[in-house]
Order: C-alpha cells, then sequence, then structure tokens
C-alpha cells in the first residue's frame, strides 16, 4: 500500500497508535541485552544507576560511589527502576530508551496528523523510523533520546501556545513548563539555552511581533522553575550548593572546551546528519535550505519552526569545542518533519524524485552498502588494514581478537545494495508513494541486520577481553584501577560495592599503601612501561592490547 492510500486504508485510523507502537517494540527491544554496554557513555550512565541501587542513595548522582556532577538524576531514575524490574543488566539499561523510542514515533504520529492529516503523521514516523542514527539511537542506553524528546515537546507546546486561536492555553503553559524542566532534570541547562534561542530567533523573523501573553510565559517558566527545583533546590537545602555550583562549571567548559580529546572540524555534524541520518537527510536536503511550497495552510507556522530548532541546533554544536556524534541528535526531529514535507508535496503532486535527492540518495547509500560488504572480508583479513595502524600498537592488538566472519554477515550490505535498486527502478515512477514506504521500512530493516551482522563484532574487537576479565574476576572482590586510560567499564562488571574504603580510591594507596585486597591494575600495550618498571606488580594477563597486572595483599 503506498502512502497516498493512507487516508483511505480499511486499517482504522484509531488502530494507528498501536501499530506504531507495535513497530516499535518489534524493532527497538530485540538483542538489546546481548551486546555488552559500550564505554564511555553507556557503561557510565548504568553503573550511575545500579551504584544508586547499591548504595539507596537516589537524590545525588554518583560514579565510583563519589559525587558525579556532570549529569543530573532523571534518566538514571529512568534506568534504576528498569534495573528494578529486569535486574542489573544490559537489557534493564538500555530498555528506557525503548520507551523514549515508542514515546517518540508517537508524539510526531499526533503532531504530524493535528499539524496536517494522518498521511502527515505516518511520512514523519517513517522518516524517523527509518533513518539510521535516529532509530539506532532507542537501541542505546545514552540519555540522548529522552533528553531530546523532552525538548521538543516543550518546543510544540510553546508553539501552541503562541497560537492565537489556541485553546487549553493553560494546559499548553504547563506542558511546555514541565517538559523543558524534565529536559534540564535530564541532561542540563543546554535545554533552556536551545529553547530559549528558538524562540528568540522566531520572535527577531517574526518582527517582533508579540509574544504570547505574560500570563502564559509566567506560568510556563513557573512551572519549569518548580520542575528543576525539585531537584536542584531539595540537592541545595541537604548538601549546600556544592553541587550546583560544580555543576554548572561544567555545563561552561563543556561548552568552551573539547571534552576528553572529542574535537573535530567545524563542519563534523553536518556530516554526522548527512551520513547518519540517511535516508531522511538526503531525501529532504533541499528543504533544509529553502521553503517547501506546499499549498497547505500553517496556522502554527511549525514548518518555520522546525527549520530554526534544526539551525539552532546545528550551529550551535558546530561552534561548541567538543564533537560529540549525540550533540546534534535534536536535529533529527526537525530534519525528519522537513523530510517528509517535502515528501508529502511529492506525492500529492504526482512528482518523482528529484534528481538531485534521488542521486544523493543513491550516492551515500552507495557508500554505506560498500562500507557494509567490505566488513567482513576486512574482518576476515586483519592483516589489510594493520600496516594502516601501525603507529597505533593497541589498536593493532585489538585486531589479533578471534571474531568469527561467516559469509551471512554479507547479508546487510546485500539487502541494502538490492534496496537501492529497487529505489531507483520505482522512483522513475511519477507516484513516489511506494518507493518512498519500501525505502524507509526498507533502511529499517537493514539497520536491523547490520546490527546483527556487525555490533557484537565490532565490540569483540573494541573492549570484550577486557570486560569479560572484569566478570571473571567479580566473585574475588578485588580493587580494579585502569592505568593511563579513562574507564568505566570495572565499576560496572566487577560490580564494585559501595562500602569500599575512602583510600582505595587514591592511586598511591593501591600502588604502596597496605592493601586489604588483591589489586589489579589495567592498561594498555602502548602505555604498559607505566606498569612494567614496578617491582610489587606481577604481571597475569594480556589479551587484544589490554594487558593486567597484579599487586597481591
Amino acid at each position: 500500500m503506498g502512502l497516498r492510500q493512507i487516508k483511505n486504508s480499511r486499517i482504522p485510523e484509531k488502530l494507528d497508535p498501536w501499530i506504531i507502537a507495535l513497530l516499535g517494540c518489534l524493532f527497538f527491544l530485540p538483542g538489546i541485552g546481548q551486546v555488552h554496554l559500550f564505554d564511555w557513555d553507556e557503561i557510565n550512565f548504568a553503573e550511575c544507576a545500579r551504584e544508586m541501587i547499591e548504595s539507596g542513595n537516589y537524590l545525588r548522582v554518583q560514579i565510583n560511589f563519589q559525587p558525579f556532577w556532570e549529569k543530573p538524576p532523571l534518566f538514571f531514575w529512568f534506568q534504576a527502576a528498569s534495573m528494578k524490574l529486569f535486574g542489573i543488566n544490559e537489557f534493564a539499561a538500555r530498555f528506557p530508551n525503548v520507551l523514549a523510542g515508542i514515546g517518540s514515533l508517537l508524539a510526531l504520529y499526533f503532531i504530524g496528523k493535528q499539524w496536517r492529516n494522518r498521511q502527515f503523521g505516518w511520512l514523519w514516523v517513517a522518516a524517523y523510523f527509518g533513518s539510521l542514527l535516529p532509530h539506532l539511537y532507542f537501541r542505546s542506553g545514552i540519555i540522548d533520546p529522552w533528553f531530546n524528546l523532552f525538548i521538543f515537546l516543550s518546543l510544540y507546546a510553546f508553539i501552541r501556545l503562541s497560537e492565537k486561536i489556541s485553546r487549553s492555553k493553560l494546559t499548553w503553559a504547563l506542558l511546555g513548563g514541565i517538559s523543558i524542566g524534565l529536559a534540564i532534570l535530564t541532561k542540563g541547562p543546554v535545554a533552556a539555552l536551545i529553547l530559549g534561542l528558538c524562540i528568540l530567533i522566531y520572535w527577531i523573523i517574526k518582527r517582533f511581533q508579540p509574544v504570547p501573553n505574560w500570563k502564559w510565559i509566567g506560568i510556563f517558566g513557573l512551572s519549569a522553575l518548580v520542575m528543576v527545583g525539585s531537584w536542584f533546590g531539595l540537592d541545595w537545602y541537604q548538601n549546600g550548593p556544592w553541587f550546583t555550583k560544580t555543576f554548572i562549571e561544567y555545563q561552561i567548559r563543556l561548552l568552551s572546551t573539547e571534552d576528553a580529546g572529542h574535537g573535530g572540524f567545524p563542519g563534523y555534524h553536518f556530516v554526522v546528519l548527512l551520513f547518519g541520518c540517511f535516508p531522511a537527510a538526503t531525501l529532504g536536503i533541499r528543504a533544509w535550505f529553502q521553503k517547501i511550497k506546499s499549498g497547505d495552510p500553517d496556522p502554527i507556522d511549525l514548518e518555520r519552526w522546525m527549520r530554526i530548532l534544526f539551525w539552532v541546533v546545528l550551529i550551535l554544536f558546530s561552534l561548541v569545542q567538543s564533537k560529540i556524534v549525540h550533540y546534534s541528535s535534536l536535529c533529527y526531529f526537525p530534519l525528519s518533519f522537513l523530510a517528509a514535507s517535502q515528501i508529502q508535496g511529492w506525492i500529492r503532486n504526482g512528482l518523482p524524485i528529484p534528481k538531485l535527492e534521488k542521486y544523493l540518495t543513491l550516492g551515500i547509500g552507495s557508500l554505506w552498502a560498500i562500507a557494509c560488504l567490505a566488513l567482513p572480508f576486512v574482518g576476515r583479513h586483519p592483516e589489510w588494514i594493520a600496516p594502516l595502524l601501525d603507529k597505533d600498537p593497541f589498536a593493532v592488538a585489538n585486531l589479533e581478537a578471534l571474531v568469527q566472519w561467516p559469509i551471512l554477515t554479507i547479508v546487510p550490505g546485500v539487502f541494502l545494495a538490492v534496496l537501492l535498486w529497487l529505489f531507483m527502478r520505482s522512483s522513475k515512477q511519477t507516484t513516489t508513494s511506494r518507493a518512498i514506504l519500501q525505502f524507509f521500512v526498507g533502511t529499517a530493516l537493514f539497520l536491523f541486520l547490520a546490527l546483527w551482522a556487525f555490533l557484537g563484532r565490532i565490540e569483540q574487537y573494541s573492549q570484550r577481553a577486557i570486560i569479560e576479565f572484569y566478570k571473571e574476576h567479580q566473585e574475588e572482590k578485588a580493587y580494579f584501577h585502569p592505568v593511563g586510560f579513562k574507564s568505566y567499564a570495572p565499576l560496572w562488571y566487577a560490580r564494585v560495592e559501595a562500602d569500599l574504603p575512602a583510600e582505595s580510591k587514591d592511586p598511591n594507596w593501591l600502588f604502596n599503601g597496605t592493601i586489604d585486597r588483591d589489586v589489579y591494575f589495567i592498561t594498555k600495550i602502548n602505555k604498559e612501561s607505566r606498569l612494567s618498571d614496578k617491582p610489587q606488580l606481577q604481571k597475569v594477563w594480556s589479551e587484544n592490547g589490554f594487558v593486567v597486572y597484579k599487586r597481591s595483599k
């Protein structure tokens, strides 16, 4: 069934939300507990939640049972609740984002249907669901899916609050304030910065026309303050201003300096969105820069708001010194909106997909297909790329991992190549609905296959050996101390206890003090000299670039 026929479908409209929720479950849930959490972010956040449960302290975020000032607690509360239900494991750590994914798709459907019609609601869902990074993030254990959803809902509430004919202004004011408050409690005040910049730029574009009634803005702001104060205020009251002060200083430092070497060139996020949000980015690329001529009324100016949100996030995080993939992930909402709007215009006017969008999609899709086809062969012959890494002995040692690459691992690449061929064939027709529907569903299936084929194998190269070491020594109740690199993996996978002595956090004590249990020092082979010259240590393990030295009690 093509997208043109959605509003005439025999499927009752009231079933749409249930179908979307079912799709979310079918695609986001399977396999989320099969691969170890990845260092840093996934393990960092899961460990914060585990330590809440271990210590019984749910008010203050901790890492290694010391105050962790980088993030507020809301997402960790979600993870802790999930761990109470499913146990302390990878599935529980990632499950909250499955709910965020289903909630995001439902929000897009309802907003899209209300803004235009049922067809557009489904198009917006398809564009988001069928794009690589947006889909992948809901299978992860990072904070951003919830953070982005709360900001997006807050902005939409403000848009509705600005609508002159809108009813239920009190509801929208409360919803908007609560949502931005929840966003701040999820990741921090950058949520308010993004929302404020979008409102300011819209106000300037509209030549300083009156904003919503100050009464509703006051309720919006007051509800946000109450939400934020429900935790920051309580922490300040119980523990003083230290956390809030340190947290704000960290946020400023994060925006102005590179974080842990995560630098990049100014166009970094543009490239991430173009390749990572394939195919919504390529199909909607023209709409990034020019107004879509749909001919439909837009009483709430949603298209303008979405374009402002897109460019605010893209430019803001291009200026920020730290360049990390998920910093621009809030762009996924407006990017998929613009793609859906562009596509609906083609469908309504019976137009073929324009050459720019068609060949850009083919080009970037072909690069993904080639990469997926090449990966299994490179995996079978790591000696092909080892010379390229000769300046990094740790990376070369990673390639020594015994990873099986059966012939079936070429399936994702073959599938995407066939999908691109079908897309090009279908796009020659006047109507584009069937080509678009097939393609978005197909890219979601491609990602599903690619995760099955590659994710676990990539994890075997990057970290599995050392994580299995931690798990094997979990019952030993030793101390684990990384040397020369940062890692949260020993905390989560060795199940570090809450009641360890304070001196166990001191490296000097671990090396030279009177220890009450064995200590394992973990490093990488290119930094082994930091341990090999210490006579009190004995080398006990080495695999895939990781080296472990032991100091016995």
